[in-house]
């Protein structure tokens, strides 16, 4: 019988506790543990899932073969960091870290002491994503929305960060080619930070991918779009489905390309879940993860790359942000 690998949590606030539920109903995971700085959140997490409250997770991490680490991002560096030098690997919700730097520690922590550093980049999980593997030839136009209903919660983060730093990864991951030049726009609007971006990102070999994000707007739509020689593909996030167009070899009777329309059937599939198996195999197996380290710091590499130029910018809409005073 195959042993379990002995995980914990460390956050189990709103997305915390779904990672603690799915390790739970895993028969590959044993969850020994969650822990969380509100002791009446931790007992709850705990008494639903079969397991053990802390208040700390320095106690945990002596008992753990891996964690999954959804605290604030501010506190993600120091926590990981705690975990790596333990001996102990680690599932770090993005974004990674806050810092580059912070990002570059924990990858040569990670790297010297053979532990496993996954990033949580859920969207490459999502099964139209995963679709996308066999369908892709060379990328020449990408186009891609995530457009938000306005929460309340988590408006401390700008939404770069939040939200639009999974399409650059999952970009990064599609566009093999370096980066040319990046240019953007973005406003706060309810907010006094970002709430409302676009980046238009150009690579070496040419191609262009847009991305706009906002959290908003009364509807949500997540939205995918890739042109390439001959094909078209588009991928809604949401509805987990993909679509693809393209021109077949022979001409109809006016002589012109005659169109193929392929839907792809996608397997039902809960993205977290998902992600954390492979997470669990990945500690058992020593394999590199999906999103790994590295990947994570690329992805946030270029998301603080966006954020800087729009501050850069600010000056040039200040004043329509700002009325004059009176």
């Amino acid at each position: 019988m195959m042993k379990k690998i002995a995980v914990g949590v460390i956050g189990v606030g709103h997305l915390g506790k779904f990672h603690a539920a799915k390790y739970a109903a895993m028969p590959e995971a044993e969850l020994v543990g969650v822990v969380d700085l509100d002791p009446d959140q931790a007992a709850r997490v705990a008494r639903d899932c079969g397991t053990r409250p802390f208040g700390d997770y320095r106690e945990l991490l002596g008992q753990v073969e891996a964690v999954s680490v959804v605290v604030p991002t501010v506190h993600h560096y120091q926590v990981a960091r705690d975990c790596l030098e333990q001996g102990v690997d680690i599932m770090l919700e993005k974004p990674m870290t806050t810092t580059l730097e912070e990002a570059d520690r924990l990858i040569a922590l990670a790297e010297a002491g053979n532990r496993i550093l996954q990033v949580g980049h859920i969207e490459r999980y999502n099964p139209a994503v995963v679709a996308l593997e066999g369908l892709l030839t060379r990328p020449l136009f990408i186009e891609s929305h995530r457009i938000h209903m306005f929460k309340p919660r988590g408006l401390d983060v700008d939404v770069v960060l939040d939200l639009m730093i999974h399409d650059i990864d999952i970009i990064l991951s599609i566009v093999d080619s370096p980066i040319s030049s990046i240019h953007t726009v973005g406003v706060p609007v309810v907010t006094p930070i970002t709430d409302i971006a676009n980046a238009r990102i150009i690579f070496e070999n040419g191609c262009t991918a847009n991305i706009t994000v906002s959290r908003i707007s009364k509807d949500n739509i997540r939205r995918l779009r890739i042109f390439q020689p001959k094909s078209y593909i588009s991928v809604d996030y949401g509805k987990k489905s993909l679509m693809m167009i393209r021109l077949k070899d022979e001409l109809n009777q006016l002589g012109l390309p005659q169109e193929e329309i392929i839907t792809v059937a996608l397997p039902e599939q809960d993205a977290l879940e998902a992600e954390l198996r492979d997470f669990i195999g990945n500690v058992r197996e020593r394999t590199t993860p999906k999103v790994s380290g590295v990947q994570g710091r690329m992805a946030l590499a270029v998301a603080q790359e966006i954020m800087q130029q729009i501050k850069d910018n600010f000056s040039k809409y200040r004043d329509l942000i700002q009325p004059p005073q009176a």
